[in-house]
């Protein structure tokens, strides 16, 4: 039984864990308000009376609704309750599951990632195409402040090279951070890098050679992709749900049938489709890939970022051979320009603090120790609580702008982490020319094909959603919807 009607009734759910309650009580009501029991405008039952028609605790139907909020699906009415919010917009349906040619391929991406990101360097082009947060949303003035006191203090260890595996203080800080994402840690397991994409070069240098293939999501991120095409890989893409993550179904078949030597994924919060795999798969998916005895490779560096939930599990948390080499970086939450990053290899330790070594010696001080210590203030934290708010209304307002200026037909995703989405074009849109044409307009977009090493997802563009909402972003959207209209005719 679902949960009921208007009529007072109890209502038991499936044995859950109290972290998975909540999605399911906020799934249950959008499912009733799609069937039409609670219709727009009505009041939906109050959290202690659904708390106890559920047998669950507040706290659990409060997380609920406080993401069906964020969600636009229902509202919050002083010293009235919660309503079905009254909406003046259909929200687009999601694309569906990706559908690559699932064999290796080479890959040759850098001429055209590169002629789109030069827009990236002009201050007069509004950055629709960048997954980095606006300068406004980083704690700027906070870390130099840090950094002052830093190098007040400091008696030459800041112009020392901090050799792998890289700053004790920082270390410690992510070994306990680590634990909130089922990941138990020492700093020793730890070594760390100049930025994510680094680690991610790292891991890739240490368990494959030039010509080994690599199993990737589809889309998947331009720069994976510029990383395999440097380090002379094969790449093969998974199709890929951009609710739910890769296909465990497919990847094993193309484990049965190619020789693959690494696959490397974003579990939590994919770029660009902003995909989640549930934690039962991200369990299946460590189990599949430790019976062929072939290398997680996990990008991490969205996983602070949920919107509405704790932080979500790590596939790390459910590695017991040490296959799994997690990967992450401060670059998307706190500091881009900082370029932290850090890697916990598994049963590759030795490896990657040579290959750290030999690529760039080591990772600037400074910087590390100035992360540390706003971790180990708790600064982090609160910082983390803005905003992911901040994140959650910003996705809104822009799904919100997608279903009211962009053409009939056009699909987009709909994360609960990171800050980007996947929008999805009629057929007709060469996203490449919708590129030219609003970059004439000083609007900057990423087309669909740099997330492929295939000619793929013409028709699909990525946008930011980590942009202080105002009129000029606005009158962007309504700018870039008509040109897009204009070409699905």
């Amino acid at each position: 039984m679902g949960i009921a009607t208007k009529r007072s009734q109890r209502t038991e759910l499936p044995a859950q864990s109290d972290g998975m309650l909540y999605e399911q009580v906020a799934q249950k009501l959008r499912d009733q308000v799609a069937s039409g029991v609670y219709r727009q405008g009505e009041r939906i039952p109050s959290v202690r009376r659904l708390s106890g028609q559920l047998e669950v605790s507040v706290s659990t139907v409060v997380e609920a609704y406080r993401r069906l909020e964020s969600q636009g699906v229902i509202e919050a009415r002083p010293q009235s309750g919660y309503y079905v919010r009254k909406r003046m917009w259909q929200l687009p349906a999601q694309p569906e599951i990706s559908k690559p040619r699932s064999s290796p391929t080479d890959v040759s991406m850098s001429t055209f990632i590169l002629n789109v990101l030069r827009a990236s360097h002009d201050p007069d082009v509004l950055q629709l195409g960048v997954a980095a947060p606006h300068a406004s949303f980083l704690p700027t003035k906070a870390l130099n402040g840090i950094l002052a006191r830093i190098a007040r203090r400091d008696t030459g260890r800041g112009g020392s090279y901090d050799f792998p595996p890289g700053c004790i203080e920082l270390r410690r800080q992510i070994a306990r951070r680590m634990l909130d994402a089922g990941v138990s840690l020492s700093p020793d397991d730890i070594v760390t890098t100049s930025g994510c994409q680094e680690a991610l070069s790292l891991c890739l240098r240490a368990v494959t050679k030039p010509g080994d293939t690599v199993a990737i999501e589809s889309p998947s991120f331009y720069g994976t992709l510029q990383t395999i095409e440097q380090l002379g890989l094969k790449a093969i893409e998974i199709p890929t749900c951009p609710r739910k993550g890769v296909s465990l179904d497919a990847l094993k078949l193309s484990l049965d049938r190619w020789k693959i030597k690494a696959c490397l994924l974003v579990p939590n919060f994919s770029n660009p489709t902003g995909a989640m795999m549930p934690d039962d798969r991200k369990k299946r998916l460590v189990q599949l890939l430790a019976e062929h005895d072939v290398p997680l490779i996990e990008d991490d560096i969205y996983g602070d970022l949920s919107h509405h939930s704790p932080r979500q599990k790590a596939a790390k948390s459910y590695d017991r051979k040490g296959l799994v080499m997690l990967c992450s970086s401060f670059s998307k939450t706190l500091a881009p320009g900082f370029r932290v990053g850090w890697v916990v290899p598994g049963r590759w330790r030795e490896q990657i603090e040579h290959l750290k070594y030999v690529n760039t010696t080591a990772t600037a001080t400074y910087p590390q120790l100035a992360i540390a210590e706003f971790l180990e203030q708790g600064s982090y934290d609160h910082y983390l609580r803005k905003t992911r708010v901040l994140y959650a209304q910003g996705i809104e307002r822009m799904m919100h702008a997608v279903a009211r200026y962009f053409p009939e037909g056009t699909r987009v995703t709909q994360p609960e982490g990171g800050f980007v989405l996947w929008v999805e074009l009629p057929e007709k849109v060469d996203a490449f020319e919708l590129h030219r044409r609003a970059l004439a307009r000083k609007i900057s977009i990423t087309p669909g094909s740099l997330f492929s090493p295939r000619p793929a997802y013409r028709n699909c563009i990525r946008l930011t959603c980590a942009l202080p909402w105002t009129e000029t972003l606005e009158r962007a959207l309504i700018t870039l919807g008509r040109q897009a209209e204009e070409l699905a005719k």
